[in-house]
């Protein structure tokens, strides 16, 4: 651990004090290497603590659809917020090749689903440094752990929330530690790979290509996204001359048109609500792939193809919940949670925006929608927790944090406060979050007083029985709503 020694101070003490600084260097080397987190309530060993990571630089060589891992080079920005003599990043299901810290080779070993690395020369705090894996990138799940890397039809896609990017390349895997992010993804010819942000470049060398994106945001590790496959790259222009780019199998270029083509009004739909679109560009990345869920990856959004492709899905319900991935670029994205019990914030206004679409374009009574969530909101925070407070998931379970009570149930929550405050101070409120917080990170306490503000009053005890409470409160202006009794159960 350097330290900074004045001239004053005399030979015989400097002497003594860098002797005494090496040897606490060499314990803490010779500690056992340990995983860390940065203590968040639900995921304990996601993120680390001691440095802030500023960007990422990604590269991917994909063989083709043959199985193998990719070949990656993961490089990290970041200062040291502390004096590190180890760094760990989140990495568990690659092998790492090598690692170089500010270019010198570093000692590397794994602890839990940690990468520990140990430079050659402690950090000290304050200091910028540049960390390079060189490491293998597997498409093939683990068994029983769904995430990272999603096998499409054609090639590759990813799916990462809420603690599965380090399942893709070394990280720093908490929306708490925002970043700035370049891809390079190599394929062979006949392949497209399309990635969050800008292209920046495209280079044809021997029978592949490989692409660069560039995000003009930061982001946190959970919204990566690359896509690799078959594709065809549709270009449109949305308000204010978004650029928008979707990506799409190229056999159903022209049969998921008339879905692509609402993109522009969508986007200027939300802009009416909460203003101005936040980030540099948008698409929908339309995937042959059964995950069972859509997802908000930043700039682009992953959907199934089938939702598109199912003639027994009614329009309205497609294009509300394309509504609810596209709302997550402000809620959730450029506002990213501060901790995962934080994420009902984001599940919450999506679902709202989802319904208050289908309400506006399809006839689907907002009220009613939210009456039901009432019915049910009683049941949902005994399985999942309040709102503000969701059970751990379990081990290997693919839902997750992501069960009803942060979504309808969260939902119910906005409708509630908007019933409280009025609605034109709910629709400042929501104007005012998304700006104060534009590419940042948020907690539950931060909306709860931005609330305060607005209304002119202390909300503390409507969020608090709202939030954090077992049973429902009372609806506000709607004091006949009542909580659906528990099921009745057969006797024996």
């Amino acid at each position: 651990m350097p330290l900074s020694l004045g001239s004053r101070v005399p030979r015989r003490l400097k002497a003594t004090l860098l002797a005494s600084a090496v040897s606490v260097c060499l314990v803490a080397a010779s500690a056992p290497a340990e995983p860390l987190g940065v203590g968040d309530r639900l995921f304990p060993y996601l993120g680390n603590p001691g440095y802030d990571v500023s960007s990422y630089d990604l590269s991917f060589t994909y063989g083709g659809d043959n199985g193998k891992p990719l070949q990656a080079v993961t490089t990290i920005d970041a200062w040291a917020t502390e004096n590190l003599e180890r760094v760990n990043l989140d990495f568990a299901h690659g092998t790492v090749d090598a690692v170089e810290v500010d270019g010198l080779p570093a000692e590397f070993t794994t602890a839990g689903e940690d990468l520990v690395v140990t430079p050659k020369i402690p950090l000290p705090q304050g200091s910028w440094m540049r960390i390079t894996v060189h490491h293998t990138s597997d498409p093939v799940p683990e068994k029983g752990r769904d995430g990272g890397w999603v096998r499409t039809a054609d090639g590759l896609a990813m799916a990462n929330q809420a603690d599965a990017a380090h399942l893709v390349f070394p990280c720093n895997d908490h929306p708490s530690d925002k970043a700035m992010f370049t891809f390079h993804v190599t394929a062979p010819d006949g392949y497209t790979a399309v990635a969050n942000g800008l292209p920046a470049g495209v280079t044809r060398t021997g029978g592949t290509t490989t692409w660069t994106y560039r995000t003009q945001h930061p982001m946190a590790t959970e919204l990566a996204q690359v896509s690799i496959g078959r594709s065809t790259v549709v270009h449109r222009t949305g308000p204010h001359g978004l650029p928008l780019r979707d990506v799409v199998p190229t056999e159903d270029r022209e049969a998921l048109e008339p879905w692509l083509a609402r993109t522009p009004d969508q986007i200027a739909w939300m802009e009416s609500k909460v203003g101005t679109y936040p980030f540099e560009t948008y698409g929908v990345l339309m995937a042959s792939v059964a995950t069972g869920f859509e997802l908000e990856t930043q700039t682009l959004s992953l959907f199934e193809k089938k939702l598109f492709t199912e003639p027994a899905l009614p329009r309205w319900y497609v294009e509300s919940i394309m509504v609810h991935e596209l709302s997550h670029q402000w809620f959730g994205d450029s506002v990213s949670p501060g901790t995962w019990s934080d994420v009902w914030l984001n599940e919450g206004h999506a679902t709202l925006y989802e319904a208050l679409y289908a309400d506006e374009k399809a006839n689907r009574p907002l009220e009613t929608r939210m009456k039901a969530a009432y019915g049910a909101s009683d049941r949902w925070r005994e399985a999942g927790g309040p709102p503000a407070l969701p059970k751990p998931p379990k081990p290997r379970q693919k839902i997750g944090v992501f069960r009803a009570n942060v979504y309808d149930g969260a939902a119910l929550v906005l409708y509630a406060l908007r019933q409280e405050i009025g609605k034109p101070d709910f629709e400042r409120l929501e104007r005012a979050w998304v700006l104060a917080h534009r590419d940042g990170t948020a907690t539950t306490a931060d909306f709860e007083r931005l609330a305060s503000v607005i209304a002119g009053r202390d909300l503390s005890a409507f969020f608090q029985a709202w939030l954090y409470g077992e049973k429902t409160p009372p609806m506000p202006g709607h004091p006949d709503w009542q909580p659906a009794p528990p099921p009745r159960t057969a006797k024996k």
